[in-house]
């Protein structure tokens, strides 16, 4: 039994470390994001370590070194790459906006005057009355939208030193985290103050879930963007590029997925006499576009991670609004080591109330 001295100790050393702890995550802060893609980065290209780490045993500097050049020649660039060609062509898009070149107005009065009759009359009486005001207001929710991309594009410009410091930092801590994970990892799961067999479960729950993100979700949106933008290029529709990467970030959503973005245009495209274009855009999203998550996702993903779709759908928006870009993975992983502790907690309050109904029985059956 603990003498109170005892627990006075533990408890000061406890509050100890939840101050230190807090401490050193306002120290750090400011590199949270990088920080954390570094962890997501050494954790997915561990198992390339691993390999690069069996051709040359012993040279664990080397292994992480090779792995950290084929992650930068890999992903980084080209994703720099993309990422301003994206920049590029949003302000483009947000210039014609402003000069009126492009005027969504405009475009949504052409799809309602190709409208049957029957159709446009329906619409028209069936509460939108006003079709003009819901085509305004349309229209102002995506010149906020491009005018907040502009802003966001802009200031990528005036943080460049901020962004390329954080950027470095993050490819510093990838390459020991690389070297080292194997043994942080474990660390980590015994330092944490559970039961080493939940440890060990959200542990394995955690993994799981930031490969499947990683790998299947975002792996699979990045294809389907892809698709997309090829799509959209080869009907001719303007920065298809940029429309390709947006309909990658919608792909992320479950039960919403690219068509939210390829539909809307097929519409455009057929109510403006565009037919073979319109056509095509269909066929690439049902047959192309649409299938890419089922043959892809089994082979990058190969397991469930057990998150039904509502979840990933609540806790990816709500990351995304929370966190930004990181939160794409960290809402997922919320979710996930929230269901799994109540499931243990279930599990446990179980197996506590079946051991009392044994040591129940056992005692009435001594009595007898």
């Amino acid at each position: 039994m603990p003498t109170v001295r005892q627990r006075v100790e533990s408890g000061g050393f406890i509050l100890f470390l939840a101050l230190v702890t807090i401490a050193l995550t306002l120290v750090v802060s400011s590199f949270i994001g990088a920080l954390l893609w570094a962890a997501l980065a050494a954790l997915l290209f561990q198992p390339l370590f691993q390999r690069l780490l069996c051709r040359r045993p012993g040279q664990r500097n080397l292994a992480a070194a090779l792995t950290l050049l084929i992650i930068t020649v890999a992903v980084v660039i080209p994703a720099l790459t993309i990422a301003s060609m994206v920049v590029d062509q949003a302000a483009g898009v947000y210039g014609q906006l402003r000069t009126g070149q492009i005027n969504f107005a405009t475009y949504f009065e052409q799809v309602h005057s190709a409208l049957p009759t029957r159709i446009r009359h329906a619409i028209d009486s069936a509460g939108f009355g006003s079709f003009e005001r819901a085509q305004t207001r349309i229209s102002q929710a995506i010149g906020a939208s491009a005018s907040v991309l502009a802003r966001s594009a802009l200031s990528i410009g005036a943080n460049a030193a901020a962004f390329v410091l954080a950027f470095g930092v993050g490819l510093y801590v990838t390459y020991f985290l690389l070297r080292d994970g194997d043994r942080i990892g474990p660390a980590v799961v015994r330092a944490l103050p559970l039961e080493p067999q939940i440890a060990h479960r959200l542990s394995d729950k955690f993994v799981a879930v930031v490969r499947a993100t990683i790998k299947g979700s975002g792996v699979v949106a990045l294809v389907q963007g892809a698709l997309g933008a090829i799509t959209f290029w080869i009907v001719g529709l303007p920065a298809a590029l940029l429309w390709g990467v947006v309909m990658a970030i919608v792909a992320l959503l479950p039960a919403v997925g690219p068509a939210l973005i390829w539909t809307p245009v097929a519409i455009y495209l057929l109510a403006t006499g565009a037919i073979w274009q319109g056509v095509v855009v269909i066929a690439s999203g049902v047959l192309v576009i649409g299938l890419a998550d089922n043959i892809l996702r089994p082979v990058l993903v190969g397991r469930d991670t057990g998150l039904p779709d509502w979840l990933v759908l609540v806790t990816t928006l709500g990351g995304i609004d929370a966190m930004g870009l990181s939160g794409i993975v960290v809402g997922p992983v919320a979710g996930a080591l929230f269901l799994t502790g109540w499931q243990v907690l279930t599990e446990q309050r179980g197996l506590r109330a079946a051991g009392r109904g044994v040591d129940e029985t056992e005692a009435a059956g001594s009595a007898t």
